[in-house]
């Protein structure tokens, strides 16, 4: 059977008859959210990018409550995912129905490449695929945004590329987005250690002096063309956080090792990922990456390293129907059909 017919954004197009029955209810769905890096250093609270490395979520009705594929002590009805199912059902109308859930996701959970936001992401378009509302990547946004109680992890999740994200006086998020230059690579390093974020929050000034602010402004948006054009040299002059990094630094025991050897590597920035302890090294080109990912792994024993594209569809998904055998696709970004039976979206590029 051919894949349902999907908008660029990913939601059902409407029938053409308009009186025509909403559809039923998929049978199994999976959901795949990209890992994300929030800030870019100098974009505070503001900015945020999709990385090439993808958690996968499948979800099918079930007797009980079941989560499997991830520890033991998450496996309960306080599981991230599973509320976040929850609320969005309220959110629809929706009635929410006992699940299994599988999980496979190789994002850090040590902090700072949105691992949480992926288990909320996947929570709600699940609720909206099997409730048969259809996947809306705005009502996504929002729901998540109000779960979250901030945008600049979940935009770049649902979106994909680069992202400037603020939510609106009415609640509404809006969120804009641009194609990351290809010959950028970020080389994430993740220490075997985490920094939580209300630590993290704790200890960035609540205010800060108007040149502090006029400083941070005008290299948010130099970074933002920087990152589009892929241009190193001008990422090396505006990759200097004066709001949130040299406070939260002081968190992360090897941050000053880590970005010294970075950057003598040849990398042209380096960022605190999130809120921390994950850490984000800009290289430009393959080569230098690669430079940059071994000389950290030399630098700090027990360091997860790896060197990421930037990912330019964000969240996708695949459905099964009801008698098992029809499936669609969707994307938040991207191409809206699919060959039937086909995973959500081509395959990730690979990560080194």
């Amino acid at each position: 059977m051919a894949a349902r017919q999907t908008s660029a954004q990913g939601a059902p197009l409407a029938d053409k008859d308009a009186g025509a029955a909403r559809p039923q209810p998929p049978a199994r769905v999976c959901v795949r959210v990209p890992a994300t890096s929030a800030n870019v250093g100098v974009g505070f609270d503001v900015l945020g990018v999709s990385l090439d490395l993808f958690a996968s979520f499948s979800f099918s009705p079930a007797s009980e409550l079941r989560i499997l594929g991830c520890d033991e002590r998450f496996r309960g009805s306080d599981n991230l995912v599973w509320t976040s199912y929850l609320t969005a059902c309220r959110e629809l109308g929706a009635t929410a129905r006992p699940l299994e859930i599988v999980i496979d996701s190789p994002i850090p959970a040590s902090g700072g490449m949105g691992s949480s936001s992926a288990c909320v992401v996947a929570g709600i378009v699940a609720a909206q695929l099997l409730s048969g509302h259809g996947y809306d990547a705005d009502e996504a946004l929002d729901v998540a945004t109000r779960i979250e109680g901030h945008p600049d992890n979940v935009a770049p999740a649902i979106k994909g590329a680069l992202v400037s994200s603020f939510v609106d006086e009415d609640g509404s998020v809006c969120a804009l987005r641009w194609n990351v230059a290809p010959n950028l690579r970020f080389v994430c390093m993740a220490p075997p250690y985490r920094v939580l974020t209300s630590e993290a929050r704790k200890v960035v000034p609540r205010t800060v002096p108007t040149q502090t602010a006029i400083w941070q402004v005008g290299r948010c948006v130099a970074m933002v063309q920087a990152l589009e054009r892929g241009d190193a040299a001008l990422i090396s002059r505006c990759c200097h956080d004066r709001l949130h990094e040299p406070y939260r630094a002081q968190l992360i025991a090897d941050y000053e090792r880590l970005r010294a050897t970075s950057y003598a590597a040849g990398a042209c920035g380096f960022v605190i990922s999130g809120s921390g302890a994950t850490m984000l090294a800009i290289a430009d080109g393959d080569e230098v990456a690669d430079h940059v990912a071994a000389a950290a792994t030399a630098a700090v024993e027990g360091l997860w390293v790896r060197v990421l594209r930037a990912d330019d569809r964000g969240t996708t998904y695949e459905v099964a129907g009801p008698d098992a055998g029809a499936a669609g696709t969707g994307a938040a970004a991207g191409a809206g059909t699919a060959p039937a039976g086909a995973a959500a979206g081509a395959a990730p590029r690979s990560s080194r």
